[in-house]
Parts: C-alpha cells; structure tokens; sequence
C-alpha cells in the first residue's frame, strides 16, 4: 500500500508510519507528499495542495494526517455525528479540508480519490509516546483538565519525560519517536487511552480494507 505522511515534523512522521503499520498490519510503501509541514497552522495550510499533487500526479493510496490539539477543543463522539462540525477542533478542521478539496476531483489512477485517515495527538504526540509507561498520561486526563482549567501536565512535561529536555535535536528526537511508536505493535493500549485522537485515525486507516480483508 502506498501511503503519504504529513504531520507537524519529521519526527512525527517517522513515528507515524510505524503507528499505521501497526494499525493496518502491514508495511506500507512511504511516498514523499510533495511539501512539508512545520507546525498546525501550516499543516492546514499545505494540505489542499498537497491532495491534489498525491491525486493527480502519485498512484498514492492513501494520505495519513497527524497534529497535536495543544489546548484546542478535543474531538468526542458527538463530533462523530453526521454533518457535525466543530469550528475549534482540528479533527474536525481537517476532515473539512479534505471534503472540500477532494469534492471535485476526477477518478484517476484507479482510485475515486486518495483514502483519508485523520487523527489528533492529545495533547501532543509525545503522551502517545508515554503510552503504557505513564498511566497518568491520557486523554480523558486531558480532557477532566481542560474542564477543571488546570491541565494534569504540560506539553513541556511531556518532552522532558520522552526526551529528557523540552528542545531535542532533530537526530535524536526522530530516534526516540521511533523507539516509542514501536512498542505499540499492537495498537489497542493506544486505541483504549486515546480514543478520539488516536482512534480516530485507527477507524479511518481500517476503513481502508474491504469487510473481508479486515477480518483476515
């Protein structure tokens, strides 16, 4: 399966490949998406051009997208509804973008349209890193926080835990994702502490197979 990346830096996207493999349960051929991102407003920004290169220019198959909510509205459930949108969630946010920009465009390449798969890191990726090690970091922690305005932890504190310093160099933070995201070859730890971002991505990468391909 050949599948594009993008989330907010290289780290993030080495980490992320692994994650869907895991998912999915089996490797996938990495194409470059043609820009790169740093950030989430920029991720936004780039992402309409980036589904019409993988569209019409790569046989991609498939365009995985990953962003940290910072303190930005959690998607739930109830954003799961139909025709439901929420203005301040960058869940809901991306989906958006990708229905806009793909609407219009033509079969090509054997497929309809590049398959989307769309999560947020709660509230950045590195607590999915701290997955399993640290029970007190998860979404619902997050999320009772956020209620309460007074956060549980940091997003500093969370790159001291994986890194042991809030500004890793590029090298080193890229290793350390990587070392993270393999401990999750079974994703279902992940998918039980962070079911709205993660799982979202999860669902969305498992609608990529046919029923029967699924259950094998």
């Amino acid at each position: 399966m050949k599948v594009a990346l993008l989330s907010e830096s290289p780290a993030d996207e080495a980490a992320l490949r692994l994650l869907a493999e895991a998912v999915l349960a089996e490797s996938i051929a990495p194409l470059q998406p043609g820009l790169r991102a740093r950030g989430w407003p920029n991720v936004a920004q780039v992402l309409p051009a980036i589904l019409r290169h993988l569209h019409f220019n790569t046989d991609a198959d498939g365009l995985v997208v990953v962003v940290d909510s910072d303190d930005s509205v959690v998607h739930t459930a109830e954003h799961e509804a139909p025709d439901y949108f929420h203005p301040q969630c960058r869940l809901c946010q991306l989906r958006g973008i990708f229905r806009r920009t793909q609407k219009k465009f033509p079969p090509l390449h054997g497929r309809d349209r590049v398959l989307r798969a769309v999560g947020i890191a709660v509230p950045a990726i590195e607590a999915w890193y701290l997955c399993g090690q640290d029970p007190q970091v998860t979404e619902l922690a997050w999320m009772e926080g956020q209620a309460r305005a007074q956060a549980p932890y940091t997003r500093r504190d969370l790159k001291w835990r994986v890194y042991g310093t809030d500004r890793p160099g590029l090298g080193f933070e890229i290793q350390r994702a990587m070392e993270c995201a393999r401990r999750h070859r079974d994703p279902r730890r992940l998918e039980a502490d962070f079911s709205h971002g993660f799982g979202a991505m999860a669902r969305d990468l498992r609608g990529w197979r046919p029923p029967d391909a699924a259950r094998k």
